[in-house]
């Protein structure tokens, strides 16, 4: 095969492992009922003027199920900790007891669970969309290559094949995603 129709297929491919990527972290922040560190990884914090991932300030654990604990390294992030989840509108109300701050993780309503699938399924959605691009992208380099129209057809089945094989990928973490969600 052409080497400049390799490197538009490995592009379309390392474009569409992105897409799967950013799928991957947005299903991690999607709570499915059981508390998890992950769930507040979106969390930005005001640490002395610049905005930073709450990871970094304070050690985030889960002592069981229905808790999170946060526990920052300066006793006097306390406040911009709890005021950063609030302002995330993750759903929680965190409680500060001086020393570390303490979510509990309410149990998912039905309703709820169904509000996260869709929330979920949008999210694939927005992956699906991200892998046509790339497909989309890739046959329009491959139309512009000085190749023989077979060689065209042929690239462009392959492109084809691996947009089939990524979709299908996100249709399954979607099911699995969706399975953990609705399961009480």
């Amino acid at each position: 095969m052409n080497e400049e129709l390799e490197f538009i297929l490995d592009t379309a491919k390392e474009a569409m492992n992105a897409a799967i990527t950013h799928l991957e972290k947005e299903l991690r922040t999607i709570r499915a009922g059981k508390a998890t560190p992950s769930m507040l990884a979106n969390v930005q914090i005001d640490y002395y003027g610049s905005q930073t991932p709450l990871s970094q300030v304070a050690n985030v654990s889960t002592p069981d199920a229905r808790t999170i604990t946060i526990q920052p390294w300066e006793k006097n992030m306390l406040q911009e900790i709890e005021k950063a989840i609030m302002i995330a509108n993750l759903g929680f109300n965190p409680m500060n007891n001086g020393d570390v701050i303490i979510i509990n993780v309410p149990a998912l309503t039905e309703e709820r669970r169904r509000e996260l699938a869709k929330q979920a399924k949008a999210e694939t959605e927005h992956a699906k969309v991200g892998i046509r691009n790339a497909r989309k992208e890739a046959n329009n380099d491959i139309k512009k290559t000085d190749v023989s129209d077979d060689m065209k057809k042929i690239s462009e089945a392959d492109v084809q094949t691996l947009t089939d094989t990524f979709v299908k990928d996100i249709d399954e973490k979607l099911a699995v995603k969706e399975k953990e969600i609705m399961t009480v």
